[in-house]
């Protein structure tokens, strides 16, 4: 934790010759991407794109997890997206699941989540989506497919949104699927024409 705080202090003299780019940054945000992806320590959006700061809105979760669309229901989630859309104005919004996700591997795995009832709770959104993998572990530990599905199924509840609905009808707004490896750093992006994941 020291060593964290250290860096964080440090910070300021780090970035000094870009000082008058953060000042202007008092004046507001105006991010181009809402990126939605998985709260894993190995997941680092800013890293994986070279994104400078002030580019992307960021929305984590465990198992980057798009609950859906509930009027009147408190969300986070919802919330993000809302805002993203309605007031910063992102052209594009990517889904991004990675590699050895623990949260879709333990609804893949059906894994006892018995002492961990709020998880429990939470992954159960993606369950619907992967029924038909339900109760065959998965053979490999990296969960490509599971993941895939995964992620396209959140596109998906996505476009459930009011605001995602008319974005994408009036062509404002774009929709992208990512899967990243998270032991070879290798990122995959869904092509909508043909369904399917690869790299470009």
């Amino acid at each position: 934790m020291n060593e964290l705080l250290e860096r964080a202090r440090s910070f300021r003299h780090r970035i000094a010759p870009d000082r008058e780019a953060f000042r202007r940054f008092a004046d507001g945000q105006s991010p181009t991407t809402l990126f939605i992806s998985c709260s894993d320590s190995r997941v680092v959006p800013t890293l994986i794109t070279a994104a400078a700061p002030g580019e992307l809105f960021e929305l984590r979760n465990a198992g980057n997890i798009v609950p859906p669309y509930r009027p009147g229901y408190r969300s986070g989630e919802a919330a993000t997206i809302e805002y993203a859309v309605e007031v910063l104005k992102v052209r594009d919004i990517v889904v991004c699941g990675h590699s050895h996700c623990g949260a879709v591997g333990a609804v893949a795995r059906n894994d006892d989540l018995t002492a961990l009832p709020s998880v429990a709770d939470w992954v159960a959104l993606a369950r619907p989506a992967l029924a038909s993998l339900l109760g065959t572990p998965p053979e490999d530990p990296a969960l490509p497919d599971v993941v895939q599905r995964h992620v396209t199924a959140q596109l998906e509840t996505l476009r459930g949104y009011p605001q995602i609905e008319r974005g994408t009808a009036e062509g404002q707004l774009r929709l992208h699927g990512w899967f990243y490896r998270v032991d070879t750093a290798e990122l995959w992006e869904l092509d909508d024409t043909q369904g399917a994941f690869g790299q470009h």
